[in-house]
């Protein structure tokens, strides 16, 4: 008989966990399930399940991020990024519109098919959150957008999403109705609209320059970019600390930075079992569908981290790392040379950088 390691066994038991959540989320939607019947079906007990899942809420988050995860497994990676704006975004609608429903489909199982939140989330903050989620999502399509030409896509970016998430919406109230490819045709078109669009938040020239500095520091190892899926190497280049409630300010950074130089984004928040998984489950989501589209590359300079235990944050200072967290420091040859920290700490550090390299 082959006896199995404690680590081996926990990760068997959160596997059966999260089959028979997904099967019991399938069956009944995220209100009427029961941690029980997860557990029953599990053959487990109620405290197993919780010992690996705080809450049923934190369960349905982790049974969306595995469904996520396995779709991006199962589906090939773009090697080559369409042509043209208006190819590439009739080419990612059709990609996200492959969530859908079908009308057969049983309701609870549809929502789950489209990563609904719809009752999961009923206090205020989680809105806040998924509002800044929402911005970066539309950031990082208008980088593909854009491919390093001087143009803003962000406002194109958010229109085809907001439509793409209105199909969402009513595939799940009213399966069936309409036609996915006329919302792909539409997406399509979108990008012929003319849509003015320049960078020019009124917060920036306010804000207090970044602090020059020469600290040596210990550079986290083992970071993964999750756009590229690729080690995050932080000797150079800026890098910006954002909490959950602070991912608006993604686009600040990488506006600041110079063409071609690497601007690494690492989200931290206070709770990493709901917000943390939140933020993994549309970082993931969205990521997964624009790399079926377009090639790693188009992002530049670009990283993505998720700082689940602070690492990162502890890492270059930030003593209490959370959802309000905004800190920023540039990084030469292993050193710190700049530093800022508060509202605009991406931008200043950036602009702080570009000056001493220009």
């Amino acid at each position: 008989m082959v006896r199995l390691t404690r680590v081996q066994q926990q990760a068997r038991t959160r596997a059966a966990v999260l089959a028979a959540a997904r099967e019991e989320f399938a069956e009944h939607g995220f209100v009427p399930a029961k941690v029980d019947r997860i557990a029953e079906r599990a053959e487990l007990t109620r405290g197993a399940v919780y010992s690996n899942f705080p809450s049923k809420r934190a369960l349905y988050l982790a049974v969306l991020i595995d469904l996520v995860g396995k779709a991006a497994e199962d589906e090939p990676q773009a090697v080559v990024s369409p042509s043209s704006r208006v190819d590439a975004l009739g080419v990612f609608a059709r990609v996200w519109l492959e969530r859908l429903p079908l009308v057969g489909d049983s309701a609870p199982g549809g929502r789950l098919q489209l990563r609904s939140l719809d009752g999961v989330f009923e206090d205020e903050h989680r809105p806040a959150v998924l509002a800044h989620l929402a911005r970066v999502e539309a950031l990082l399509l208008a980088i593909a957008l854009e491919r390093g030409a001087p143009f803003r896509r962000v406002r194109l970016a958010e229109l085809v999403l907001t439509m793409l998430d209105g199909a969402g919406h009513r595939a799940e109230t009213t399966p069936g109705f309409g036609d996915p490819f006329d919302v792909a045709h539409a997406c399509r078109h979108l990008a012929e609209i003319d849509l003015p669009d320049t960078w020019a938040p009124p917060h920036l020239p306010y804000v207090a320059p970044a602090q020059a500095c020469s600290d040596a520091w210990t550079i986290p190892d083992g970071l993964v970019d999750q756009i590229s899926g690729d080690q995050v190497d932080l000797t150079n280049g800026l890098l910006v600390v954002l909490g959950a409630n602070r991912l608006g300010a993604a686009e600040e950074a990488v506006r600041s930075a110079k063409p071609g130089e690497q601007v690494v984004l690492a989200v931290v928040t206070s709770d990493p079992d709901e917000t943390g998984r939140l933020v993994r489950l549309r970082v993931t989501d969205a990521v997964g569908c624009l790399r079926k589209v377009f090639a790693p590359d188009v992002w530049q300079h670009v990283r993505l981290v998720l700082d689940d235990d602070a690492a990162v944050a502890s890492s270059i200072g930030v003593t209490d790392p959370g959802d309000e967290t905004e800190s920023a420091v540039s990084v030469r040859g292993g050193m710190i040379v700049a530093r800022s920290h508060g509202r605009g700490a991406g931008h200043a550090a950036g602009a702080r950088r570009r000056e001493a390299t220009s």
